[in-house]
């Protein structure tokens, strides 16, 4: 199960049900997909074929709407 949070720019914000339990997003373009970690900083963990400006946008968009995508972590994982 890959529950999506929600989507903007061309891109999707999900998590994967059974994965690790540290808090991160994945972001899924047309071409790839990327995972960045939310703690202790948002940071980018893998990429595997977003281009340089998703993964700028991806970024942004964690940053802007960090607090939302906490949220779902928290409802998701319950932690």
């Amino acid at each position: 199960m890959s529950p999506t949070i929600f989507h903007a720019g061309g891109l999707r914000f999900f998590f994967f049900s059974l994965e690790e339990r540290r808090a991160h997003v994945h972001v899924e373009g047309a071409r790839g997909e990327a995972k960045f970690w939310l703690e202790p900083v948002i940071e980018e963990a893998d990429n595997h074929g977003l281009n340089r400006r998703e993964l700028s946008l991806a970024r942004r968009l964690i940053r802007e709407r960090f607090d939302e995508i906490r949220a779902a972590w928290s409802e998701h994982f319950g932690s």
